[in-house]
Order: structure tokens, then C-alpha cells, then sequence
């Protein structure tokens, strides 16, 4: 959890810095049932999206398709997106449709993984692709930072604002950050992914993350890009 956290901390300082009251928010992405209590200290109602089943039930909130769900127009003044836009099939059409279901002058704000996260495992797997002379899909892509400001301008709002936050991680091996990756629901979900790496490829892998260290730890970077805009007129 300690970048969902990270994140998730982010967002709610920048709110408070605003001194500002919502009245009904929207939360999409919650793998912590706390969260809409302490984002509840901004604003009177907080609505729980999130894409897993697990996470949603669990903070008495509702499965999300984000590119494929039908928000009522006007809805919410806040939304929060935390770490679960990056997966979608159509990113430009899921800020649409939050676009849609917000009030004019509300706060859209969030995180989500950026186009140089993970590096080191995107090596490793190029790695494996070669020791095997196959290539499959091993990471989802995307968005870069550069694209992201454009995208949230062309939904529909004002005034987006990108920060890049690149954080460094140790791991003493590719397991090791593997296991991190399924603990945070952030391991492959591409449809066309390999059911199975053989043990020539997860050899090469493995060989090539260590390779990359730095004495006893490799070092990976995960890159969170910190958005926020404001929902213009739709007229």
C-alpha cells in the first residue's frame, strides 16, 4: 500500500490547501476502506468507484468500468482518481465521462502510474522475450506526462496542472518486486498477456534484474504523475 498511500496523502494536502468545502465527491479507486472517511473531512458525501470487485465491496462502494460507465450529469464537485485510470482501454473517453458527471467549477484531481514506471522489470522482461526469441505483452502502457495536461484540457478542463513524482525502490530480487506488484493489484491485466514463462525466460529475467544492481539491491523506479483540473462550462 505505501504508493497508494503516498498518492493518496498527496491528494488530500493539496485539497486541504484550498480550504475549500465539497459537497459530494467522488472516489475512484479505493484499495483502503479508510479512505472515504478521511477524504470525508472535504465534503459532506463521498460515492466509492473502484475497478476491483474486492476493493469496492470491501469500502461498501461500486464496481467501475471507467471508460464504460454512465455517471449522472452533475453529480459530484470532487473527484479523486487514485492509481486506477492508467488500465483503461480509452483514457481520453473515461476523462470525458468524468467530466460529465461533474458540476461546472469542481475539482478533479488524482494520480495514476506514469510511462517510466518500472523500468527495471520492463528490461528484465525484454530480457526473457529474447532468451526464448518470442515478444508478448508483459506491461500495460501508459500515458505519458507530456500527453496527460492535453488530455484533461481536451475533456473539458480548465486549468490542468501535471506533477511527476519518480520514486525509488531497493528490491534484492525480481521476486521480491513481483511480490509487491500483486500486493497492490498491479501485476499484468493486458487479455493477450502469457499464461506461462517458461523457466529459460524466467532465468533470463531474473539474471538481468540482478544484473542492474547496485551491489545487493537493484533499484526501480515508479513514476506517479499528479494531475488536477478544474470542470469548465459545458456550454
Amino acid at each position: 500500500m505505501f504508493l497508494h498511500e503516498r498518492a493518496f496523502d498527496d491528494c488530500l494536502e493539496r485539497i486541504a490547501v484550498m480550504q475549500r468545502r465539497f459537497d459530494r465527491a467522488l472516489l475512484v479507486g479505493c484499495p483502503d476502506a479508510s479512505w472515504p472517511d478521511r477524504l470525508g473531512a472535504f465534503t459532506d458525501i463521498v460515492a466509492v468507484r473502484d475497478p476491483g470487485a474486492l476493493f469496492a465491496r470491501s469500502a461498501h462502494g461500486q464496481v467501475i468500468i471507467e471508460d464504460a460507465w454512465e455517471p449522472t450529469e452533475g453529480a459530484f464537485d470532487l473527484v479523486v482518481a487514485i492509481g486506477t485510470l492508467d488500465t483503461v482501454n480509452d483514457l481520453a473517453l473515461a476523462l470525458h465521462l468524468v467530466r460529465h458527471g461533474m458540476t461546472s467549477g469542481g475539482l478533479f484531481i488524482g494520480a495514476i502510474s506514469g510511462g517510466d514506471t518500472l523500468p527495471q522489470l520492463r528490461a528484465a522482461m525484454r530480457a526473457a522475450d529474447s532468451a526464448t526469441r518470442t515478444a508478448a505483452p508483459h506491461v500495460h502502457p501508459r500515458v505519458e506526462a507530456s500527453a496527460l495536461a492535453p488530455l484533461l484540457s481536451e475533456a473539458g478542463f480548465a486549468n490542468p496542472v501535471v506533477d511527476v513524482d519518480r520514486v525509488a525502490v531497493s528490491y534484492r530480487s525480481l521476486d521480491r518486486l513481483v511480490t509487491d506488484l500483486r500486493a497492490m493489484a498491479g501485476t499484468n491485466i493486458l487479455t493477450a498477456r502469457p499464461r506461462f514463462i517458461g523457466k529459460a525466460a524466467r532465468d533470463a529475467a531474473v539474471e538481468a534484474f540482478a544484473k542492474a544492481a547496485d551491489g545487493m539491491r537493484t533499484t526501480e523506479t515508479f513514476e506517479i504523475l499528479h494531475f488536477a483540473g478544474w470542470s469548465g462550462s459545458k456550454g
